[in-house]
């Protein structure tokens, strides 16, 4: 949580670029979140200060929800915290055990997955913190596929704190991770849209699509947890947040199609439409308000919230009549307007069906039912700004007020020039105005392929093969001479290379290898990520003496450890990887588990992993 809102000024610019360009910190973190003692203290002071004010629990991004500006405030969502996490003795324990590979030389690997977790504790509110969460995202889906299995996790006590809350909760799943990595992707997205500058086309664009994003991560997020830690990452609050960012970039639209553009007149039609998604905004804002007043989502939604989302539907309904009452008043349809300006009140009939109430053609009559929507208009806003006035936290607002207050002057000033003196008759009831919009939102996911990342621990081999799902036995070195017709086997597929066949009776069989081994060694050299077309110049070069070659057999995942000549594990395959030059990144492969696994039974694999010699290409 970042307890005050400091400014992206130069001097802060200057002091984060020197700092990545010296190496001590990553790109897209904040460098300037806890960076000397006294700024640690400061910090967590303002933290206890913050729970102690239950009344105003809005956390991280809290400091944006009232930001300057001539518009409406949005509500941006406050990032999970977490605690610092020792990865070093899991993953040894693991790779000794499992991969048969001395853990302490991947200490590189381990330091450097340390210090990517470090760095998006703090991320910075822009693209490049949206990447950095975004590509520990894509490391810890690769964690999963290598050292998670259905029966065992890798030990660690993963413990976040709620974003509404601040109540910690733990877990020893790694999916619980992933899952409060994408809550903080979601809500990063939130606070980027709510510091846009929505006074121009551009930012109104930019910031409904980050709600958009927002949206669609906690609907990601909501799809594939079943079992929820914490009261943030619920069902019901995940839907209610999932609206909350709909309506928010539903208002961006309309903010966007409010902008005064010389060149196109506001015409009959043109406030029609005004008229129509404001309607639609306060629609889609009164299903938040009624999410957010339902149990157990009420027991926990910061209470300015759920006044904020009251107003703001009272708002929208008022602006919606307002529009309706100037396309009435101000200039008379044409005659394609009208069936448009019926269906603002009575919306879509079908053909067949009669028509219902007509709208009045005469100007008196049209000004008498603008009148009435002035009025509707002028209650609903004072209504808004008597919700307020009740809250103490919306009450320091003074942008919202001034927003309220502007467009009730407003609707009053143009019902003075409406109402005449001479006009004793009641005004007629103004109907409803039908929400439509004619820019259609979708839901948009996350793009986790836009962030490419290199597997940090690739040196143990392909995830095909070596992963905790799968059993192994490890043979060699075994020295295998050619013969008249070759090494007496044939090759297939690329990191590992598969013995396709071995021919009976010849040099490969009598050295013992087999269908379906994966050569991961040849001459000393470890080619677990070698092409076909490596290892089999690598076999032609050598001369009358022969080959050296360590291979791998799966197992069946019922099939206990062998022993003898074949042994059990990989013990010190390969501790000279980087010696011999094998450290480059690889491409990432797509994992076949689910993206978020946590609380679902993942299905093993029928071939131990796929990969049967029948499946190679």
């Amino acid at each position: 949580m970042i307890p005050e809102d400091r400014r992206d000024g130069p001097g802060a610019d200057e002091d984060s670029t020197q700092l990545q360009a010296a190496g001590s910190v990553r790109k897209g973190c904040d460098t300037l979140a806890a960076q000397t003692p006294c700024g640690r203290l400061q910090s967590r002071r303002a933290r206890i200060h913050q729970q102690i004010n239950k009344e105003l629990r809005m956390r991280t991004g809290a400091e944006n929800l009232y930001r300057e500006g001539t518009t409406v405030p949005m509500i941006p969502l406050g990032l999970k915290e977490t605690k610092e996490l020792d990865w070093s003795t899991a993953l040894k324990e693991l790779i000794s055990g499992h991969f048969g590979e001395d853990g302490a030389s991947y200490e590189t690997e381990i330091r450097e997955l340390t210090n990517l977790r470090q760095a998006v504790r703090t991320p910075s509110r822009s693209e490049s913190g949206l990447e950095l969460l975004t590509a520990y995202y894509n490391q810890l889906c690769l964690l999963d596929a290598r050292f998670v299995t259905p029966a065992r996790s890798l030990g660690l006590l993963f413990q976040w704190y709620d974003s509404l809350t601040g109540v910690p909760a733990q877990q020893r799943a790694l999916a619980f991770e992933k899952g409060s990595v994408l809550f903080n992707i979601g809500a990063l997205h939130t606070q980027i849209g709510a510091r846009q500058d929505r006074g121009c086309p551009t930012g109104t664009s930019r910031a409904a699509e980050s709600f958009q994003r927002a949206a669609g991560a906690f609907n990601l997020l909501r799809q594939k947890f079943s079992r929820a830690p914490s009261p943030d990452m619920s069902p019901a609050s995940l839907s209610m947040l999932e609206q909350l960012m709909a309506a928010q970039a539903q208002e961006c639209v309309f903010e966007g199609l409010s902008l005064p553009v010389p060149t196109a007149p506001r015409d009959c039609l043109a406030q029609l439409h005004l008229a129509q998604e404001a309607a639609q905004v306060a629609a889609q804002y009164e299903l938040v308000h009624q999410a957010m007043i339902q149990p157990p989502v009420c027991s926990y939604v910061p209470f300015p919230w759920t006044t904020l989302v009251h107003v703001k539907a009272k708002h929208f309904r008022s602006l919606a009549h307002y529009h309706a009452a100037v396309a009435l008043c101000d200039s008379p349809p044409a005659e394609a307007e009208l069936l448009a300006l019926e269906q603002v009140f009575l919306g879509p009939l079908p053909p067949s069906e009669p028509r219902g109430l007509m709208l009045p053609q005469e100007l008196e009559e049209r000004r008498k039912l603008g009148k009435a929507h002035l009025k509707r208009a002028i209650l609903g806003q004072e209504e808004a700004l008597r919700l307020h006035a009740l809250g103490r936290a919306l009450r320091r607002v003074d942008l919202l007020q001034a927003v309220l207050g502007q467009a009730l002057r407003c609707s009053l000033t143009r019902y003075s020039e409406l109402d005449l003196e001479d006009d004793f008759f009641e005004a007629t009831e103004a109907p409803d105005i039908q929400p439509k919009t004619h820019r259609t939102l979708e839901v948009r996911a996350p793009s986790f392929s836009r962030v490419k990342v290199a597997d940090i621990f690739h040196r143990l081999g392909p995830l095909s093969v070596f992963s905790a799902k799968n059993r192994w036995r490890l043979v060699g070195p075994v020295h295998v001479t050619r013969g008249e017709g070759g090494f007496g086997f044939t090759l297939r597929g690329d990191s590992p290379v598969l013995i396709a066949a071995v021919i009976p009776g010849g040099h490969a069989a009598a050295a013992g290898l087999q269908e379906g081994d994966y050569i991961v060694s040849v001459n000393g050299q470890p080619c677990k990520w070698w092409k076909h077309a490596e290892v089999v110049a690598q076999l032609k070069g050598v001369g009358d003496e022969g080959v050296s070659l360590q291979v791998v057999t799966l197992l069946p995942s019922a099939e206990p450890p062998s022993t003898g000549d074949r042994r059990p594990a990989l013990r010190g395959l390969l501790r000279n990887q980087k010696e011999c030059g094998w450290g480059t990144s690889v491409p990432v492969r797509a994992s076949p588990r689910p993206l978020l696994g946590w609380g679902r039974k993942a299905k093993r694999d029928k071939t131990a992993g796929g990969l049967s010699p029948a499946s190679q290409p």
